[in-house]
């Protein structure tokens, strides 16, 4: 199942995505309110609309948490020549950063100047959970989308920690929409890439994951409590623009597309202002 919220009516609504529809969904809360109740088929249906007529939201717009990690694809460690990490190296995006699929990516270039692109699968957590095993750990999701980790690389490197440069407004575009976890037998064997207006910059296998989806979750379990609605991002493959010969960074007018085999489609352009 595809489940997707969307702007009406000055509301962010839900719906049901079969083909080029949408069918709105008689719920009178959000997306983390239908993962909290578990059944998404089971709430009344609305005549379907024209996804084309519609603008999407972030499929999540209130998580607690964004995680994110960093060196977990084997291809872009090799290419960042880091060190493969012995655990999940973890680090945040603020809830303040997301953006749906054709929002702009927005950064002021007297703020950041290198800012990149990183294509990841996103995990969405379906319920509440501590100290998960991995044995049980897929259970707790509720599904999966597209995720574009955007990173400002002169802040991200410059600070010596990660948050300020992952977390400018609109640097974690999240969508189109979520495919439920029953229609992704295994998040482990799925296409995944980027494009930066239409060149191919990423083009890798989630296969190449260093730490699995269970594994995940568990250790992060762990370490802090999982709510329904919370964001995994796992990570990015190969071909970053930080580490290309030369380097690759986004420009005013750019559109960056996420595209994962099974999920979907997430676009963005992107839009530089001056102070």
């Amino acid at each position: 199942m595809k489940i997707a919220q969307f702007y009406h009516d000055d509301r962010i609504r839900a719906g049901i995505v079969k083909g080029d529809r949408i069918a709105p969904l008689n719920v009178g809360g959000d997306m983390i309110d239908i993962i909290s109740n578990g059944n998404p088929d089971g709430y009344e249906r609305d005549a379907p609309i024209p996804l084309a007529g519609v603008r999407l939201a972030p499929p999540v717009t209130r998580p607690s948490k964004i995680i994110a990690l960093g060196l977990n694809y084997q291809d872009h460690a090799k290419e960042s020549k880091g060190k493969i990490p012995e655990t999940p190296l973890v680090f945040a995006k603020f809830p303040s950063s997301l953006i749906g699929h054709g929002d702009p990516i927005t950064w002021d270039r007297t703020v950041a100047g290198k800012v990149d692109f990183e294509a990841e699968l996103a995990v969405i957590i379906g319920k509440t959970i501590w100290r998960v095993s991995e044995e049980d750990a897929l259970k707790a999701v509720f599904g999966y989308t597209c995720a574009n980790d955007v990173s400002a690389r002169d802040l991200q490197f410059g600070d010596g920690q990660w948050v300020r440069g992952k977390s400018l407004d609109s640097f974690c575009p999240l969508g189109p929409w979520i495919v439920t976890r029953d229609d992704v037998p295994d998040p482990h064997s799925l296409g995944i890439r980027c494009r930066v207006n239409n060149r191919l910059m990423q083009d890798s296998h989630t296969g190449q994951m260093i730490f699995r989806i269970p594994e995940v979750v568990s250790f992060l379990s762990r370490h802090f409590t999982l709510n329904p609605g919370d964001v995994i991002l796992t990570g990015t493959p190969h071909g970053v623009g930080a580490f290309r010969d030369p380097p690759v960074y986004l420009s005013n007018g750019d559109e960056v597309a996420v595209e994962i085999e099974g999920i979907g489609r997430l676009v963005n352009p992107c839009s530089v202002v001056d102070g």
